[in-house]
């Protein structure tokens, strides 16, 4: 059980899942905000140009009513949230690499043979292609 749980705390706090944490709580947060501007705000100004409020859109097909509005503005809304999530995943994202060290570029393991142009093992005494003996 405690190897589970080890496994388990280092899979939480990878750098990701805590990213990813960060985006659903802040997102949850800013839903009802959003929900707010697009529901108070954008369905009416949208609906000055239908004569009604944007949201109470709707066709009736056999009887049936088809909320054509209502449906545009949970597009709406979930576009604005999800542009809201990736502001803010690409800012936290952008204050993270900041900390970072850059990395060094990795040691060379091969190299061009001076005969033949191939590429060959930094270690080889005579090339594989050609069969030329190399310096070392």
């Amino acid at each position: 059980m405690g190897k589970f749980m080890k496994e388990f705390r280092e899979f939480v706090l990878r750098g990701n899942v805590l990213n990813l944490a960060v985006g659903v709580i802040i997102g949850a947060a800013f839903q009802s905000i959003v929900t707010s501007l697009t529901t108070n705000i954008l369905s009416p100004i949208l609906g000055l140009f239908t004569g009604n409020s944007f949201d109470a859109l709707h066709v009736t097909v056999l009887g049936v009513d088809i909320q054509y509005g209502a449906f545009i503005t949970s597009v709406i809304n979930f576009l604005i949230m999800s542009f809201i999530v990736f502001l803010l995943v690409k800012f936290v994202n952008k204050i993270m690499s900041i900390h970072k060290k850059p990395e060094e570029p990795a040691a060379p393991t091969t190299r061009a043979c001076p005969f033949c142009v191939t590429d060959i093992s930094i270690k080889a005494t005579r090339c594989p292609a050609c069969t030329s003996e190399l310096a070392s």
